[in-house]
């Protein structure tokens, strides 16, 4: 072979590096529907796409329930497995990364790890590899209407137990408001209040004693008592007509229209209570107000105890390169600020918390920096089998479906069966 045909041979190779290159394309699977975040991430995706020729970045969004329903199909196929999606980590993480279905990128990401929080960054590790990268946390406090509470004569700052709690949601309906909305047709919802009680009855160690099988595991005194004070709230009717049904859009959409004068619910309730609401305003962010959930007398837990979780990018097993490159590309410090700043969401990159501007915003944050015990959801932690059984008892307990001893022990059974 000639040296001119060898010349030749090897810049076809380069050509036909360089068109593959061109086509490679990254797409990230997300469940966020705020719109100022989609066109954030749009504005990162265009400058990575800007600096990075060739590279093509795709945010693909499902509605929640949608997202959990269609993601371990997505996974199993190499037609539509996504690059990276969103996760809330946990048990269900840890049944993907035993399925096969995640990248091992801990070596990929060392460098970018000691500009996060690292309670976020252990949160999508699994036997110490990384499988995803965090960007985002957050809780999950009690929202309430300031002038609903006005009107019933109720005060935030009086709410500090079990008891005023039962008490406030009388006063609001001896003066005709709704107390309580939930999403309660997705169940989820409901699981944050079950969750909560577990938490201030049994304290920081209930979840972790339970899946270790201590005293009984989650058959044991907390978890029924547990039920017990659900039931005893349900008791009440504080939920809007219909709660059963009702999804999480349309129980954010009842909010903030302002028609229920409490929703436990994560912070993102604020960007989609105005987006889901009847004049796509919502609420003026001077009328929301935020709390924590009440103590229970005897319990363990303590009111600076933050039920929520860390959210993170996982990647799958064929990704490429490029898919990791973007995610580091995402976590740079101005883009945190950025986000900071305009509310989209809390980031978890050090330090940036110092740019949320939102008020009701950084009064999460600080929450969140001020607790010993940030719990993640339930239903995420325990995994997909026992967590959904959770969010069903939830939902069967409220309704009077089912006794808090029986619900208790259907939780164990699927521990059990895991």
């Amino acid at each position: 072979m000639s040296f001119r045909t060898l010349a030749l041979a090897s810049a076809c190779l380069l050509a036909l590096g360089a068109g593959a290159r061109a086509d490679s394309t990254v797409t990230i699977l997300h469940v966020n529907d705020n719109a100022g975040a989609r066109a954030f991430w749009d504005t990162i995706a265009k400058d990575y796409e800007a600096s990075h020729s060739g590279v093509k970045v795709e945010f693909k969004y499902l509605e929640n329930e949608a997202f959990k329903a269609k993601l371990p199909t997505m996974l199993q196929s190499d037609d539509s497995r996504p690059s990276a999606f969103y996760s809330w980590g946990g048990g269900v993480m840890e049944a993907q990364v035993k399925a096969g279905f995640l990248k091992d990128i801990t070596a990929d990401v060392a460098d970018v790890e000691k500009n996060l929080s690292q309670t976020a960054d252990d949160a999508f590790k699994v036997d110490g590899k990384a499988y995803g990268v965090p960007w985002d946390t957050g809780g999950v406090p009690i929202f309430y209407n300031k002038k609903l509470f006005a009107k019933a004569g109720v005060k935030a700052e009086d709410i500090k137990t079990w008891d005023d709690f039962l008490a406030a949601i009388k006063a609001l309906k001896a003066a005709g408001v709704t107390p309580i909305v939930v999403g309660a047709g997705e169940k989820w919802p409901m699981h944050f209040y079950y969750s909560y009680l577990v938490m201030r009855i049994g304290g920081a160690h209930a979840l972790s004693d339970a899946k270790a099988g201590k005293d009984g595991g989650f058959k044991n005194a907390t978890f029924v008592e547990a039920g017990k004070r659900l039931r005893e709230l349900a008791a009440l009717e504080p939920f809007q007509n219909g709660y059963l049904a009702t999804s999480h859009q349309q129980s954010a959409s009842t909010f903030g229209d302002g028609k229920a004068a409490m929703d436990l619910m994560g912070d993102w309730l604020l960007n989609m209570q105005s987006s889901s609401a009847s004049d796509g305003k919502g609420l003026a962010e001077d009328d929301i107000g935020v709390m924590s959930f009440p103590t229970l007398p005897g319990g363990k837990g303590q009111a600076s105890d933050i039920l929520g979780g860390n959210h993170a990018f996982l990647v799958t097993k064929t990704a490429s390169a490029d898919a990791i490159d973007f995610l580091k590309f995402f976590s740079q410090e101005k883009y945190a600020k950025a986000a900071a700043e305009g509310g989209y969401y809390i980031p978890v990159y050090k330090g940036s918390e110092a740019s949320i501007k939102d008020p009701i915003e950084r009064q999460i944050a600080t929450m969140l920096a001020n607790t010993s015990y940030h719990q993640n959801f339930f239903d995420q932690d325990l995994g997909p089998s026992v967590g959904r059984v959770v969010n069903d008892i939830s939902v069967a307990v409220a309704a009077g479906q089912m006794t808090p001893e029986a619900a208790a022990a259907a939780i164990q059974a699927a521990a059990d069966q895991q």
